[in-house]
């Protein structure tokens, strides 16, 4: 992509084009608008932005969302660790469900934060960190089964949870979207110079683009979320549990496995933007992945 964009022989691109300007309008384009063209051999689709998100908010909004997510991860990390090194009996007990980020505090101010993604986007912006986000609240949910049997406070937290794990997907689907839209036809596309973003493709532009194929509303979000439906189903229905549990831990692992997937594919496939705090976003997932492998090894050789 900067070969691309500084590369002077690049079709009808304009020097007097400012980088930062175009890389806005690309990246916050919310409606691509495709109209006729006279060239129907070199520039059968010819596209231009039609309209852009509003401007975004200051940079100590997106360091307070900075600070709160990296609180999050930390207070997981640290829970995960006590946990495996107290053989699965924290300290926090019950308490330990407020500190994670899939809690009951955390959880809808992280909703909040993607929900106003799109005008966060200048020291900690949520179109490069927002998946690595969601991948954080689905790890604490099933890193932690937090309830005892019957218990139908454990229903309603996870029941809450799991709405609030399917809003955060829908919340980051809008924030990606139109951002994985933008570099595709930045990438894809031979600037036509009759305006900044107007574009000339070979094919027709969609939704979300074709380069990265990553979504928030996915299978890996609808694992989790059965994950959490079948836990409610053990808990509430002890007399079936053992047959029940079966279906659980079979979703449960796929649902690692998944987030496991998603993860490798952004390092591999994410655009070439803010790439050291992709690099520590995604290497802290990674950290967490790895720990929950430690722990199930960890009681497979305590049992």
């Amino acid at each position: 992509m900067e070969r691309r964009l500084l590369n002077p022989n690049f079709a009808a691109f304009q020097p007097e084009w400012e980088r930062e300007d175009i890389l806005l309008t690309f990246f916050k384009c919310t409606r691509w608008q495709v109209e006729e063209t006279l060239d129907p051999i070199t520039c059968p689709f010819h596209y231009f932005c039609d309209s852009i998100y509003p401007g975004n908010y200051s940079p100590a909004v997106d360091a307070t969302v900075l600070f709160f997510t990296t609180a999050s991860f930390l207070a997981t990390l640290v829970i995960m660790v006590i946990d495996i090194s107290r053989r699965g009996q924290c300290c926090f007990g019950q308490w330990k469900r407020f500190l994670l980020p899939s809690g009951p505090v955390s959880l809808p101010l992280i909703l909040l934060a993607l929900a106003k993604g799109q005008q966060i986007n200048t020291l900690f912006p949520l179109s490069c960190i927002g998946p690595a986000t969601l991948q954080l609240v689905q790890i604490s949910a099933l890193a932690f089964d937090i309830g005892a049997d019957k218990d139908p406070k454990y229903a309603f937290f996870e029941a809450s949870t799991i709405s609030g794990i399917l809003h955060a997907s829908l919340y980051l689907d809008s924030i990606i979207l139109p951002y994985y839209t933008g570099f595709d036809a930045l990438v894809s596309s031979d600037f036509s110079g009759e305006c900044l973003s107007c574009v000339c493709r070979k094919e027709a532009l969609v939704a979300g683009g074709k380069l990265v194929s990553y979504r928030g509303w996915s299978l890996t979000t609808f694992s989790v979320v059965g994950a959490l439906c079948w836990r409610i189903i053990c808990t509430t229905s002890a007399e079936q549990k053992r047959k029940f549990s079966v279906v659980k831990s079979l979703l449960e692992g796929l649902g690692w496995m998944l987030i496991t997937k998603d993860c490798i594919y952004l390092v591999i496939n994410s655009p070439p933007e803010k790439p050291l705090l992709r690099a520590a976003a995604s290497g802290g997932i990674l950290v967490l992945i790895c720990l929950q492998l430690l722990k199930k090894v960890c009681r497979k050789i305590v049992q």
